[in-house]
C-alpha cells in the first residue's frame, strides 16, 4: 500500500473530530433543518446496522444482506449521515468539508480493502465485484455463486461495535439542538 492512501486508512478516524467541531462551528441549524437531518441520519444508521450484522471482518466474503447490492453498505450508510448532518447543520461550509472529508478519506479506504479482499478472496471477490457496485446499490439484490456469510445477527452487529456510529450521530444532533437553543434571541 502507497504511503498516501497508508495516511489517508490511519488518519480517517481521528480527523473525523476536528470535521466535526468545525462542522459545529459554521452550522446555523434551526428545529426543520435538525429534524429532517436527523431522519436521514436515522436511515444511514439503520443501513449500517443492517450491514454490521452481515459483516464477518477477514473471516468470510459476505455477499449477501446489503452486500448483494453494494460492495460498501457501511460507507454508504456513513453517507447518508454525513448527509443528514449537513442537512441538520443548514450550512453550505459544514456541507462541503463533509462531502470533501468523505471523498478524499473514504475512496481511499474503499479502495484499501478492496485490495485486500482481492488478496485474501482472488477470483471469487473478482466475479463479486462484477456484479455488485462499489457505492451506488443496485436495485436488486445480485445472485452471486460465491459462498459467504449468511443471514443478519445481532451477535455480529454487536461485535462489529455499529453502536458507536449511533452514539456518535446521537451526540451530534443533541450538539445541533444546543446550538439552535443558544442562538435564540
Amino acid at each position: 500500500m502507497s504511503v498516501g492512501l497508508t495516511f489517508f486508512v490511519r488518519w480517517r478516524v481521528r480527523l473525523g473530530y476536528p470535521l466535526a467541531i468545525a462542522v459545529l462551528c459554521f452550522s446555523k441549524p434551526i428545529p426543520r433543518s435538525i429534524f429532517i437531518g436527523a431522519l436521514v441520519g436515522i436511515g444511514g444508521l439503520w443501513l449500517r446496522a443492517y450491514a454490521a450484522g452481515y459483516l464477518h471482518k477477514h473471516e468470510v466474503l459476505t455477499v449477501t444482506g446489503p452486500y448483494a447490492r453494494t460492495r460498501n453498505p457501511l460507507y454508504l450508510g456513513s453517507a447518508l449521515l454525513g448527509l443528514g448532518t449537513a442537512i441538520a447543520g443548514r450550512s453550505w461550509i459544514s456541507a462541503g468539508l463533509l462531502v470533501a472529508y468523505f471523498v478524499v478519506f473514504y475512496s481511499a479506504v474503499m479502495k484499501k480493502e478492496e485490495a485486500e479482499l482481492r488478496e485474501r478472496h482472488g477470483s471469487a471477490f473478482d466475479e463479486y465485484a462484477r456484479e455488485v457496485p462499489l457505492f451506488l446499490p443496485r436495485l436488486t439484490a445480485a445472485k452471486s455463486p460465491t459462498v459467504g456469510a449468511g443471514s443478519f445477527s445481532f451477535g455480529q452487529y454487536k461485535k462489529n461495535r455499529e453502536y458507536q456510529a449511533e452514539i456518535g450521530f446521537l451526540l451530534m444532533i443533541s450538539l445541533l439542538l444546543l446550538i439552535w437553543r443558544l442562538r435564540l434571541p
